[in-house]
């Protein structure tokens, strides 16, 4: 992978070098603040071209980072409802064996009353 940058580098620098060398015109350029008299087309046109890559590149990331909350806030909404899902069956369980161990204790209690009513 590190070679295949490397390469990628080495052919981006050979692009943009060839850019500057064969776009030798000459011409004036307003920058909004300030007003160049004379720069190379060439360079123009690499300054924008590393100016458009650093901008789409800042933009991708808050994009990727915005999708990747999304995703993450979807993955945890699910996996709350699952919990609620457990926790509710989890309830509903302890209240049945709650309730069969009240029944069975009135079950018990009823049948020691029964014996102690009837006479030896």
């Amino acid at each position: 992978m590190r070679y295949v940058l490397v390469a990628l580098l080495i052919v981006l620098f050979g692009y943009a070098l060839a850019l500057v060398l064969q776009n030798g015109t000459e011409l004036s350029v307003d920058l909004l603040f300030t007003q160049v008299p004379a720069m190379r087309l060439g360079l123009l046109l690499l300054l924008t071209l590393v100016l458009g890559l650093v901008l789409g590149l800042l933009l991708g990331v808050q994009i990727f980072r915005v999708f990747q909350n999304s995703w993450e806030i979807k993955r945890l909404r699910k996996d709350i409802e699952h919990l609620r899902k457990e926790q509710i069956q989890s309830a509903q369980l302890a209240a049945a064996e709650a309730a069969a161990s009240v029944r069975h204790e009135k079950t018990v209690l009823d049948i020691q009353a029964e014996d102690n009513r009837r006479p030896l």
